[in-house]
C-alpha cells in the first residue's frame, strides 16, 4: 500500500470512534499498526501478522508505563503509537536488535500529542494517529538504513518519563501477546461512553430505563464524557448524556444516532440524564471500564463493557460490525461480502491492499 493510501487508513481508522482499545494502556492500537504492517514489507500475510502482533505488544506495553499525569495532558495513543508503528515497521524490514532500538529512539524523540483537541471541534485526534503511522514507518526506514536513535528515550534524564511522568509504571512483559487483551467497540462512542450504554441496554430490555437516569461510573469517563449539551458529531461521541438518550429514545446507538439531526431531536431527553463518579468504578480503573445506570424502576451495574475480553464480542459481531462501517462508507453490498472474504480467507497483503487502494 502507498504510503498515502497507508496514511489516510491510519486517519480513517478512529473517525467514527469505533476503533479498538486497550484498557490498562489507553490507546487504541489498531489503526496504528495495521496500516503500518500493510504499507511496509513484503506480500506474505503471515509476516505482515507477526510483526502486526509484534507492534501491538510495544505500544501497549510502553503505553502501560504512562501515568495518570501523562494521561491528563497527553494522547496516550500518540504517544506509544510511534513506538508501536516501528516495532512492527522494523520486523517487517528485517531489522537487527541494534536497528530496532535505534527505530525506537528515532520514533520515541519526537512522540506525543496534547489533548487540547477535546475543547476545539477539530480533527486533530486521528491526524495524531496516522502521524504515528508514518513516524514510526519512517524511523524503522531510516534505522535500517543507519540512522541512530537515543536508547534511553524512556529513562533517559530528558527523555519521555522525565519529560512526561510523575511516576511511570514498570515495563510488563506477560507470556502471552497482549493482542489478546485489546478490547472491541460495538458502538461508535468513546469508548467511556460505552459500559453504560450497556448497562442502559440491559435496562431497557427490562422495560425500566424511563424518567429520570442516573449514570454511576469512574472519573475518567466524567473527565472526557460528562457534555450534557454537545454541539457538534465529536462531541456527541464524547456525551454520556447523549449516549442514554440514544438507548432510551432509539435503542441500539447506530452511526447516525451521533450526527447533527440526532444530536437536536434529543436535547429533551439528554436533560432526564445525569451523571456521577462512583469510586467502586475508579478503583479498579484502567484495569476495567465499568458504569451503573439506575431509575426509579431498576438499576443494571456492569464491570466490564461489550467486547472486553471478560465480555468478547464473537466473530459474527465483529464482521456484522465491519458491514456497518463499509455501508456508511459508501461500500456496496456485493465489495462488502468480497472484503469479508479476503480478510478471512485471504494469504497475501496485495489481496488485502487493492481493495484499501481502490477504496481510499
Amino acid at each position: 500500500m502507498s504510503g498515502d493510501a497507508a496514511g489516510k487508513a491510519a486517519w480513517l481508522g478512529n473517525v467514527l470512534e469505533m476503533d479498538d482499545v486497550h484498557r490498562a494502556a489507553i490507546l487504541h492500537p489498531g489503526p496504528v499498526i495495521w496500516p503500518t504492517v500493510l504499507g511496509v514489507g513484503t506480500d506474505s500475510l503471515d509476516e505482515a501478522l507477526d510483526a502486526g502482533v509484534r507492534g501491538y505488544d510495544a505500544m501497549i506495553a510502553i503505553g502501560s508505563m504512562l501515568d495518570g499525569r501523562h494521561y491528563a495532558y497527553w494522547h496516550n495513543t500518540a504517544t506509544a503509537g510511534g513506538f508501536g508503528a516501528a516495532t512492527a515497521a522494523a520486523f517487517r524490514l528485517g531489522a537487527s536488535e541494534t536497528q530496532l532500538v535505534s527505530a525506537l529512539g528515532l520514533a520515541g524523540s519526537v512522540t506525543g500529542g496534547f489533548w487540547q483537541m477535546r475543547h476545539e471541534p477539530v480533527m486533530a485526534k486521528q491526524w495524531h494517529l496516522a502521524h504515528a503511522m508514518t513516524t514510526g514507518s519512517a524511523a524503522a526506514r531510516q534505522a535500517v538504513a543507519g540512522v541512530t536513535g537515543p536508547r534511553l528515550i524512556f529513562e533517559g534524564p530528558q527523555g519521555l518519563f522525565a519529560a512526561t511522568c510523575d511516576a511511570p509504571k514498570p515495563l510488563d512483559l506477560p507470556e502471552e501477546w497482549r493482542i489478546g487483551e485489546v478490547s472491541f467497540k460495538p458502538w461508535g462512542a468513546c469508548r467511556h461512553a460505552h459500559p453504560a450504554i450497556d448497562a442502559a441496554l440491559e435496562l431497557k430490555a427490562k422495560g425500566a430505563l424511563e424518567g429520570p437516569v442516573t449514570v454511576s461510573t469512574y472519573r475518567d469517563a466524567l473527565v472526557f464524557c460528562d457534555r450534557a449539551d454537545p454541539a457538534n458529531v465529536i462531541e456527541a461521541k464524547f456525551s454520556l448524556q447523549h449516549a442514554i438518550a440514544i438507548v432510551m429514545e432509539r435503542g441500539v446507538p447506530q452511526l447516525a444516532d451521533f450526527e447533527p439531526e440526532a444530536i437536536a431531536a434529543l436535547a429533551e431527553t439528554r436533560a432526564l440524564v445525569s451523571v456521577i463518579e462512583d469510586e467502586q468504578f475508579t478503583n479498579v480503573y484502567p484495569v476495567h471500564f465499568g458504569a451503573g445506570v439506575s431509575t426509579d424502576l431498576g438499576a443494571v451495574v456492569l464491570a466490564d463493557a461489550l467486547g472486553d475480553p471478560e465480555r468478547p464480542l464473537s466473530e459474527q459481531g465483529v464482521i456484522e460490525k465491519a458491514r456497518a462501517l463499509m455501508a456508511w462508507g459508501g461500500v456496496d453490498a456485493a465489495a462488502m461480502e468480497d472484503a469479508i472474504r479476503i480478510t478471512l480467507e485471504g494469504d497475501r497483503v496485495s489481496d488485502i491492499t487493492a481493495l484499501l487502494e481502490d477504496w481510499l
